[in-house]
């Protein structure tokens, strides 16, 4: 498994990237995600679907501290829910 710190590293260098509860999602469905994080303090009812769908998708979870981290972290000024790093294809 990966270790978060390099996870973050490796979400913040993608050159694709969805972020959002909602695109992390839809980029999952489409088999893009290749993985998926969720930020510890978000609503874990905004979540469920980005889990279930990682989880139906054998697609690796890592959790970030918090959704202000995870925002900064995709270079937004607010925070983020879940974010994913993206396939080229």
């Amino acid at each position: 498994m990966t270790q978060p710190a390099e996870a973050v590293e490796r979400l913040r260098a993608a050159e694709f990237r969805a972020v959002g509860s909602n695109q992390t999602a839809k980029a999952i469905g489409k088999g893009r995600a290749e993985v998926v994080f969720v930020a510890k303090d978000a609503d874990r009812r905004v979540l469920e679907g980005v889990l279930a769908a990682a989880r139906d998708r054998g697609v690796e979870v890592v959790e970030v501290g918090s959704m202000r981290e995870l925002g900064r972290v995709c270079g937004i000024a607010v925070g983020a829910s879940a974010a994913a790093i993206l396939s080229s294809a």
